[in-house]
């Protein structure tokens, strides 16, 4: 009892360990807080890495793709059928992508052309989830829809700033558009307006009159009166004058990152919408290989919020994208593809099923990778970043184990006379042991536990403690700009925060061992003579 009572009494009256005790708190709090801000960023970009690709992926090693996707597919099914949920091919080339910015000029980029088969591809990725429309979450059309996109990030909510500028997205604003281009036009023709430049060769896509709602969009009641023939197919030539106003291209999601950029303030901007045309150049599979070009019109944006992606990537659909690039065999029909992706019912499964792959499918023609494989540079990096931060961060409860050490050293000698009375009266070497001990362990509790409050607190309300760092000092904390995320995203392991509390108060402990060892070993007579 006398050992609880004298530590209850060092750690009321030796304010000096105060700042051992602060110096731990602050470890603790700091490891938390940068812990949990690290898993949450971690789980975050895991999360849609995870989601645009899928579980695993057989891809040739060739540009030009294999031939008879079905083939493969079956094969894959066949080897591994019990472990997989779906199948759907795609086509990636790079490209050259062009259009013009509000009639100001235009701009050129580079990206990869995915084509991807509407019907199925929802079933292996999450790439509906990133679309701007709600019907295209739903099921994607590469039709152009009348009206509907997100005016705000739906993936942030309605908090996240406005994007007004997709109001006018969709028939409308193509309307808009092909007026303006006519009155150009005319205004640049020197002689008398020669109306309709015939686009030979392309056949009209299905699309929506002046009056007449898009394909998917129920139709005015007065839409048959003045319905355009060709939107509805009554011509059937394939030379005929394209009308813009009511007629679009072969479809096309454009990452939003090629189509906007964000300013200082954290709005979008948008250089095209959907409605406007695009102009893609590709290289054909022919030997040598040719240039390829095309018009799209934009039906939709991809926001995965990986920049990697979102400024990369332009979606078609996948016959469309063989036919330009002369990947069908005519005698067949059958298209090449340069990739199957794979859903796994359990992707914890991935290795597994990607090692049977591995072992039908000859690793000089074929490459079979989990998603976890083609982003192992960038997990790897991830977690190398959070194991050097917590032995950083270590290091400052460390410190405070050696604060600990120099304060009982100090109480030790000061305390001498006294640990010579305790023994006189009978107390053994291991009751004095025992007290500084605790004490050294009584620290560590009080410093761990107001870390842990702390810090817990501090994740909590991360983000509003953001929000008045960001009124004091002017400038956002957390620029979603940069981050592309409209809050912190943070997440509490509560095995990572029992580890960080059980570190601290044990190098507390061991903090106090050589100087409650000193203090067990005085002989209590020259104890007493002690000056």
């Amino acid at each position: 009892m006398y050992k609880l009572l004298l530590c209850w009494r060092y750690l009321r009256t030796r304010w000096i360990a105060l700042a051992s005790v602060i110096s731990v708190t602050l470890g603790v709090a700091t490891m938390i807080v940068v812990n949990s801000v690290m898993a949450g960023f971690s789980h975050e970009m895991q999360d849609r890495i995870h989601g645009i690709l899928s579980d695993l992926v057989l891809e040739s090693h060739d540009l030009n793709g294999f031939h008879n996707p079905e083939w493969h597919m079956e094969q894959i099914q066949r080897i591994a059928g019990s472990y997989i949920a779906g199948m759907t091919p795609t086509v990636v080339v790079p490209a050259l992508l062009s259009f013009e910015v509000q009639g100001r000029g235009s701009t050129t980029r580079q990206v990869n052309l995915i084509g991807v088969d509407e019907a199925t591809h929802n079933q292996v990725s999450d790439f509906g989830h990133y679309l701007q429309h709600p019907a295209n979450r739903e099921r994607l059309s590469w039709d152009l829809r009348k009206d509907g996109y997100d005016v705000h990030d739906h993936q942030s909510g309605p908090e996240s700033p406005p994007r007004s500028e997709m109001e006018q997205a969709g028939w409308e604003h193509r309307r808009q558009w092909a007026r303006r281009q006519k009155e150009l036009e005319e205004l640049n023709r020197p002689g008398p307006a020669d109306h309709g430049s015939p686009e030979v060769g392309r056949a009209a896509q299905p699309s929506a009159p002046a009056d007449q709602a898009p394909p998917g969009e129920p139709a005015p009641p007065d839409a048959q009166a003045d319905a355009n023939p060709f939107a509805r197919g009554g011509f059937n030539d394939d030379i005929h004058e394209f009308d813009p106003a009511n007629e679009q291209h072969s479809g096309a999601v454009l990452g939003i990152a090629l189509a906007s950029y964000r300013t200082h303030e954290g709005e979008d901007r948008f250089l095209v919408l959907p409605g406007d045309d695009i102009k893609v150049m590709l290289p054909t599979a022919a030997k040598p290989p040719k240039v390829a070009s095309d018009t799209l019109t934009i039906v939709d944006f991809y926001e995965s919020k990986m920049s990697e992606y979102d400024a990369n990537f332009v979606f078609l659909p996948i016959r469309r994208l063989q036919e330009l690039r002369g990947m069908i065999d005519p005698s067949t029909g059958i298209g090449n593809v340069t990739s199957i992706q794979i859903k796994l019912r359990d992707d914890s499964q991935g290795t597994l099923v990607r090692d049977k792959l591995r072992e039908f499918f000859p690793a000089q023609l074929y490459g079979v990778q989990t998603w976890r494989d083609k982003q192992g540079a960038l997990l790897a990096a991830v977690q190398m970043e959070t194991a050097i931060l917590n032995v950083l961060l270590f290091l400052i409860i460390a410190v405070a184990g050696f604060g600990i050490l120099a304060i009982f050293y100090m109480i030790v000698v000061e305390k001498t006379r006294d640990i010579g009375i305790l023994k006189s009266l009978g107390a053994p070497g291991h009751g004095i042991l025992g007290i500084f001990l605790a004490y050294g362990l009584s620290l560590g509790v009080v410093g761990s536990g107001a870390g842990l409050t702390i810090g817990l607190l501090f994740v909590i309300y991360i983000n509003q403690i953001a929000g008045v760092l960001a009124m004091i000092t002017g400038h956002q904390v957390f620029d979603p700009a940069i981050y592309y995320f409209q809050s912190i995203p943070t997440i509490v392991e509560a095995k990572t925060v029992i580890w960080i509390v059980a570190g601290a108060m044990a190098i507390a402990v061991i903090a106090s061992v050589l100087p409650a060892r000193r203090a067990a070993l005085l002989h209590p007579v020259e104890a007493l003579r002690y000056e």
